[in-house]
């Protein structure tokens, strides 16, 4: 595990050809019983804003909807939804193309969800993506796993498993990583802070920027819940979001 000011010098040193991108939940949002309440962290919409003034490209990246992410993150600040099959760039709403024809099957799965799942599993409809939580429950986490394997067949949506939930997406080609690497292009350094495993794909998408020649700095927020895949990815751990709005800090301060 590298040290902390030697891993984001690379970032500090060249503010203009650097990105710091963050994931939302559990990095900037502690984790909360009801995901309806998560709320980021005071200061953190004020650090976003001090590393958009010095960085090329600063980023949030969330399987939250983007009205739900636009409603807690300064307007200025890029945002990516439901891994990116919604974005906010430079003020500007942009839906992927292949999404809305994916719509009603996750309004019908919904729907089938309400009507089907035992009570304790709470039904999360995000519009383009549907999660299943059961943080409140978690004896039911098998069978709502199990519900959404039997679904996403039948339906050909694509189930991805998260902290204590469920998730099914339309099967686009997209996720954190494509996310990342689009962000990343033409670059010399950057950085992503997440703390679950659909933060995998970002953490990829970084591997290829540093085989490319760019400085890469991949950061595990910690918890007891945090995947140990993404843990043993991840060049630098901070604990939990707490940490992860220190280290945010620590990038806002000009270099030298």
């Amino acid at each position: 595990m590298r040290m902390i000011g030697a891993a984001l010098e690379p970032l500090r040193s060249d503010p203009s050809g650097s990105a710091v991108i963050v994931d939302f939940d559990g990095t900037l949002a502690p984790i909360v019983v009801d995901p309806r309440a998560a709320r980021p962290l005071p200061g953190v919409g004020e650090v976003l804003l001090a590393l958009a003034r010095r960085y090329a490209r600063v980023a949030v990246v969330s399987g939250r909807p983007l009205a739900y992410l636009g409603a807690h993150l300064p307007a200025s600040i890029d945002v990516a939804g439901l891994y990116g099959l919604e974005e906010r760039r430079s003020g500007e709403l942009v839906e992927h193309p292949l999404a809305a024809t994916w719509r009603p099957v996750i309004d019908e799965t919904a729907a089938a969800a309400l009507d089907q799942l035992p009570e304790g599993v709470e039904v999360e409809h995000k519009g383009l993506s549907l999660t299943l939580h059961t943080r409140r429950h978690p004896e039911r986490a098998e069978q709502a796993a199990a519900w959404a394997a039997t679904m996403g067949a039948a339906t050909g949506l694509d189930v991805r498993g998260g902290k204590q939930s469920v998730e099914l997406h339309p099967p686009i080609d997209v996720d954190k990583g494509t996310v990342v690497s689009g962000l990343v292009a033409g670059l010399r350094a950057a950085c992503f802070l997440g703390d679950d495993l659909g933060d995998l794909p970002a953490f990829a998408a970084l591997d290829r920027f540093a085989a490319g020649g760019g400085a890469a700095v991949r950061i595990a927020v910690a918890s007891a819940e945090a995947p140990p895949e993404l843990l043993a990815a991840a060049d630098l751990q901070v604990d939990g979001p707490q940490g992860a709005l220190e280290l945010l800090q620590a990038l806002a301060v000009p270099s030298g």
